[in-house]
């Protein structure tokens, strides 16, 4: 199997795009932190182990979110698929856009050339085919005569740059997104989105190859290329990294659309979840991926997926910071009762969490901690290892390394022996921040990189 190799960038914290202040309309400085790394190879295997543990790419850069100091906390949400019902709205954008592309005289002489028998006709008042209705504009799913107004394909190509895909995203950032021109480059769109280190591959599951790493589906309308879902096709999930449109098209909610059409190709693929990036209840623009029900929550500490509602949804209306295990936690600890001489057992648990076991409570603090030497296991981060974890969990000593093209394990160099775990400008301290972030089963894949 190909070496995934990564390379440690450490904890940082930076201004968030999704907050801004409210008096100046500007993004707050250091207001959301994360631990960082880059590679320019990494397998579809150890993608998925960091996706389940917090992390997301952007290019080549990846990134694991201080849940706990972030403005606006990250969740990574995931929709199981083969539970996935579309909503009204979901519905409504589908057929007003197959109505647009088929047109009104294709339907009527459809409906007389290639007549539905009374079994389709039924199914169709009594339900909704989520893959009949994604499919059914496609120009090579179509029966003919006649012909439709336009012709509509979509297609899986390599996330390789081309100028129709560029022309596409600086029409997308300038009109939807209203970024300057200026703003707006060539190297931008391909260090963000072409040229994924996710090296593509197939597997065969049940029977039939399964493709793997990264793609551009791209939407094409009368041959012209209008939007295109940039996505990580992984074991056990298709994750979106990215979805973009022609301004020309905006009315048609392709947002929605796509959402509906990548949960269908993940099924047909059978890839099992659909990883819609990361759920951000305090931002309202962003709430809307709890539509596609029904939605998991990756718990940031213990790593569980949680459904989002009840409990959960709940608590992300009243806490900046929600971790369920955490919370169960604490009505466990508070649950128990004074022993015989009428002292606690265990110390009371306040009723408000004031999340006091974590130092530097925002991110531009925390950041300017790590920055002056502080260690990440001293600051602490959700979903982290601790210090005596690794130590005890991970042969940190046969970590492997590489460095001017030679390959060693690290007890080989000989500044390991003098380094300390919780000395972040000392090689051991480097490679057990990381190890601690990307957790031992994702670890032992890996191979850190040094230039």
């Amino acid at each position: 199997m190909q070496d995934s190799l990564v390379t440690p960038f450490g904890y940082s914290s930076e201004s968030c795009g999704y907050c801004k202040d409210a008096s100046t309309g500007r993004r707050s400085p250091k207001s959301r932190a994360s631990y960082y790394f880059s590679s320019q190879s990494l397998t579809v295997h150890v993608y998925q182990g960091l996706v389940d543990r917090g992390w997301r790419r952007s290019g080549t850069v990846f990134y694991k979110p201080d849940v706990l100091r972030h403005c606006c906390p990250h969740y990574t949400i995931r929709l199981p698929v083969a539970s996935f019902t579309p909503s009204k709205h979901h519905r409504q954008a589908i057929n007003r856009w197959n109505k647009f592309v088929l047109g009104e005289d294709y339907i009527k002489k459809a409906a007389i050339l290639h007549p539905k028998s009374k079994e389709e006709k039924a199914k169709e008042r009594n339900t909704f085919d989520i893959a009949g209705a994604i499919h059914g504009c496609e120009y090579p799913t179509l029966k003919r005569p006649p012909e439709p107004a336009h012709r509509f394909e979509v297609t899986l190509e390599p996330d390789n740059y081309t100028k129709e895909k560029y022309d596409l995203f600086h029409n997308y950032q300038q009109h939807v997104h209203h970024e300057k021109p200026s703003q707006i480059s060539e190297s931008g769109f391909k260090r963000f989105l072409c040229g994924s280190p996710l090296k593509r591959t197939t597997a065969q599951v049940n029977g039939r190859e399964q493709k793997l790493g990264s793609y551009h589906q791209c939407y094409r309308l009368d041959g012209r290329l209008i939007a295109m879902g940039v996505l990580d096709l992984l074991p056990h999930c298709v994750s979106g990294v990215y979805f973009l449109y022609h301004s020309d098209y905006e009315m048609y909610n392709f947002g929605k659309m796509s959402a509906v059409r990548e949960a269908t190709f993940t099924l047909e693929g059978g890839y099992q979840y659909y990883y819609m990036g990361y759920y951000i209840h305090s931002c309202p623009k962003m709430r809307y991926k709890g539509e596609y029900r029904p939605q998991h929550i990756l718990d940031p500490e213990s790593f569980e997926w949680n459904p989002l509602e009840g409990e959960l949804r709940s608590l992300l209306d009243r806490k900046r910071y929600v971790s369920l295990s955490r919370e169960r936690r604490r009505k466990v600890m508070n649950t128990l009762k004074p022993d015989i001489d009428g002292e606690d057992s265990a110390e009371h648990i306040p009723e408000d969490d004031d999340y006091s076991d974590y130092p530097l409570q925002t991110a531009a603090a925390a950041g300017d901690a790590v920055a002056s030497g502080e260690s990440l296991f001293d600051l602490k981060m959700p979903g982290v290892m601790t210090a005596e974890e690794v130590s005890e969990e991970y042969p940190l000593d046969q970590q492997r390394i590489t460095a001017r093209g030679q390959m060693f394990e690290a007890e080989d160099l000989m500044a390991w022996e003098s380094g300390d775990v919780k000395d972040p400008k000392s090689l051991k301290g480097i490679i057990a921040e990381l190890v601690a972030c990307l957790g031992p089963d994702v670890a032992k894949d890996v191979v850190v990189a040094f230039h």
